[in-house]
């Protein structure tokens, strides 16, 4: 029953949530300090659900990750140096507000409140990947960037816990190396589980069965998920099983806000001390957008990143879960550390979801930022003489792009944000290249002529990138034809007000082109049946 009636308070509140223009977990987090207040627990089936939810979260990443993206600077580099700043600027500030007089930070040693300060040094994965999810800019620059510091922290996560836990990997742990000669197997396995339900069993079963394996042998299991998704990295079904589990991975993490709310310790003295936390936001924020960029990004995709990070983690209520068990920590402070993450949430929710208004309005100040350097994926690009455009090069986008090359030949360019996906058309022989058709700056490093451009099509799955793109482009003076698809009827007035000229419906454009293909292959065969209509029709 409390199961029951959680889910019911979150689905409520995060359709309050997405009314008000906030991503639907503003809503669970707030559903689960409401129940707390009138009195609510969490219960073992929510915790249970949060660890699914984590387990999964993690196996999908890896399923997405190569480990060449971690070896950047601008990842790992930026995660090592923000977090050892950030560990000694927040301890020095703790200990200072311990020696003005604040009696909640006094009594707290100076190991104890270095324990807190590496507690919210982290930023949430579990936030970020979302809001990257529905933005539909996981495989954006910025967001690869900011993936891959997450990673990295939750890598130096596992470790502090697998170390202040005192666990010990058993001698069995190093039979988990036999797991990368038996990758060429997995992938077989995935490949014969097919495209239904055996491809969503193997994938929780892989998932959670190996976090088990993994737990039985003294090594974290959410690291164990991760290390079995890097496994099938790579896999041309290794995509296709991540998007069947999202939705149990965003069930299961409905769970895992509740929790946070449901943690308790929500009173007046708590929620002061969490506000202070919460208020030193903007400077590990800012910090990140000053590493970025120091290591040559450009402002927009070291803002965008920034503010992808601008929270604390989940991973701060593990390590002061565990400082609590191990009595470093009064039990109070997990409770602050809830607050303060549920706090940074509520903070950054609107923040991201407006991110590119924002930068938009700040450009100016943030160009200052910059250096005179760019990386290679930032430079300047030439690709040479185009009269059409496909933006996004999914599926609909290579079907789109093929039947253009047909009637255009080499003067129809693709454009995506997913570096794997330009990597493959390319070796494939298509012009494609690397860049988000949302932002203003990539326009301006490619040197395009728009007065030789007549057509572009939007072929992105995400209506938010569509109707930014249709807009861009028009405001930069494009005054050529725009084609887009829709998957909602609402959309396609939303796509004509921002200058799109023809909205094909997804769905039904599909149907009429099947029918399309068809007939055209066995017109000879309905030839004889017409031709009896017809005379028919004339006798009557």
């Amino acid at each position: 029953m409390i199961e029951i009636l959680a889910l019911a308070a979150a689905f409520l509140l995060g359709l309050g949530a997405r009314q008000m223009g906030l991503p639907p977990l503003v809503g669970y987090l707030i559903a689960g300090f409401l129940l707390y207040a009138l009195g609510m627990e969490s219960s073992p089936g929510l915790e249970l659900f949060a660890e699914l939810g984590v387990t999964l979260l993690l196996f999908t990443i890896g399923l997405k990750l190569r480990l060449r993206n971690l070896l950047m600077p601008q990842i790992w580099a930026v995660a090592s140096l923000h977090m050892l700043v950030v560990v000694l600027f927040l301890t020095a500030v703790l200990l200072l507000a311990g020696v003005i007089g604040l009696s909640t930070f006094s009594d707290l040693s100076p190991q104890t409140i270095a324990v807190i300060a590496f507690a919210l040094s982290f930023s949430s994965t579990v936030f970020a990947v979302k809001v990257l999810e529905e933005s539909g800019e996981m495989s954006a620059l910025y967001g690869r960037i900011a993936i891959g510091v997450l990673i990295v922290q939750d890598i130096i996560a596992v470790a502090f816990l697998a170390i202040s836990a005192g666990k010990i990997p058993s001698p069995w742990a190093l039979l988990l190396l036999g797991l990368i000669p038996l990758r060429p197997l997995l992938r077989q396995l995935l490949t014969h589980a097919g495209h239904g339900e055996l491809q969503i069993l193997f994938g929780l079963s892989l998932a959670l069965g190996g976090a088990l394996v993994f737990e039985a042998v003294g090594v974290k299991g959410d690291l164990g998920a991760l290390i079995l998704g890097l496994l099938l990295a790579g896999s041309p079904r290794a995509s296709e099983l991540a998007k069947h589990l999202l939705g149990f991975k965003d069930l299961f993490l409905v769970g895992f806000f509740l929790t946070i709310g449901l943690a308790g310790g929500l009173n007046l003295h708590t929620l002061s001390i969490a506000l202070l936390l919460a208020l030193l936001v903007p400077l590990k924020t800012g910090l990140f957008l000053w590493l970025f960029t120091r290591f040559r990004l450009r402002a927009r995709s070291a803002f965008l990143s920034s503010l992808s990070l601008a929270n604390y983690s989940e991973f701060g209520l593990i390590v002061g879960a565990v400082a609590v068990t191990n009595g470093w920590l009064p039990a109070e402070w997990l409770a602050i550390i809830a607050i303060a993450l549920a706090l940074s949430f509520i903070g950054a929710a609107p923040l991201n979801s407006s991110a590119h208004i924002l930068y938009g309005r700040l450009r100016n100040h943030l160009v200052r930022f910059e250096t005179g350097q760019r990386i290679a994926e930032e430079a300047r690009i030439d690709p040479g003489p185009a009269t059409a455009l496909v933006l996004g090069m999914g599926r609909v986008g290579l079907g789109t792009y093929d039947s253009l090359h047909q009637r255009l030949g080499d003067l129809v360019l693709g454009i995506d944000q997913n570096a794997q996906a330009v990597e493959r058309h390319c070796d494939a022989g298509r012009r494609v290249i690397l860049g988000s058709s949302t932002d203003p700056e990539f326009w301006e490093r490619m040197r395009m002529d728009f007065d030789q451009l007549r057509l572009v099509m939007l072929a992105m799955p995400s209506e938010h990138e569509n109707l930014e793109a249709a807009r861009l482009l028009r405001r930069l003076g494009y005054t050529g034809h725009i084609a887009a698809i829709a998957r909602f009827r609402d959309e396609i007035s939303h796509l004509k007000d921002a200058g799109v000229n023809f909205v094909v419906d997804l769905y039904a454009g599909a149907g009429s082109g099947f029918a399309d293909d068809v007939w055209h292959d066995l017109a000879p065969d309905f030839t004889g049946v017409w031709d009896r209509r017809k005379n028919r029709r004339e006798e009557e």
